[in-house]
């Protein structure tokens, strides 16, 4: 079945500033790839050829990719500036609908273009392990190792890595339960992982482990100066 992604590429990253003041965060480039490319050739790996870039920030300048890779559409998220992340999966919403999907953040730093090809025979969310504390997106599951919160802080668990991929039935459920949430009230504080975690005993995610070795999240000035400095 043809698989299809979603881009992530409409904040403004204004914790990378100066950085980010003339070029959106995904178009910075490590070494000769900026960061949106290194997710884009992981995605072109596994053979998902249908790739929808959400932009909002800066956007025009992201039509380079057009240009360089087959398969890129851009849509544009208008709200960015006011409504939080739930705007940009609400604007992609009817490819949630066309069959299995990956939603992705564009300002990864993917080292290991493997890293989406193993079989995913269910829903997931990427996730590196961490032990002790941790205050960033985490994931709690039952023995089963089914997801039972999506949220922020937990201890040895694992950590949002910034992917996801959803089924065909369970990526139309999402974009209705995005449809549900958008416009309610309060939804413009929402990021679209909240919607999951509202409506999380209707989906069976799991966790794909993934390593740094794999996949970087590259959120501060000192990560992305480290990232260079690595190449």
């Amino acid at each position: 079945m043809e698989e299809y992604a979603i881009l992530m590429a409409a904040g403004m990253g204004t914790r990378l500033r100066p950085y980010t003041a003339t070029t959106p965060k995904p178009l910075l480039k490590v070494g000769d790839l900026a960061l949106i490319e290194t997710v884009i050739r992981a995605l072109h790996r596994r053979g998902v050829k249908e790739i929808y870039i959400v932009t909002g920030y800066l956007g025009d300048q992201f039509s380079i990719l057009q240009e360089k890779y087959d398969g890129i559409t851009i849509l544009k998220n208008t709200v960015f500036e006011t409504v939080n992340n739930i705007s940009s999966v609400y604007v992609a919403r009817e490819v949630l609908k066309k069959g299995p999907c990956f939603i992705c953040e564009a300002d990864l730093l993917v080292t290991d273009e493997q890293l989406l090809c193993p079989e995913l025979a269910n829903s997931c969310y990427f996730g590196r392990f961490e032990e002790g504390y941790s205050d960033d997106w985490i994931f709690e599951r039952d023995a089963n190792g089914i997801i039972t919160r999506v949220g922020k802080g937990g201890t040895d668990v694992y950590n949002m890595a910034g992917i996801s991929y959803w089924t065909a039935e369970e990526a139309k459920h999402l974009a209705e339960c995005i449809e549900k949430e958008f416009g309610a009230d309060g939804y413009e504080e929402l990021f679209w992982d909240d919607v999951v975690n509202m409506h999380i005993g209707e989906f069976a995610l799991t966790v794909q482990p993934v390593t740094r070795e794999q996949i970087t999240e590259i959120d501060t000035v000192e990560e992305y100066e480290a990232a260079c400095n690595r190449v």
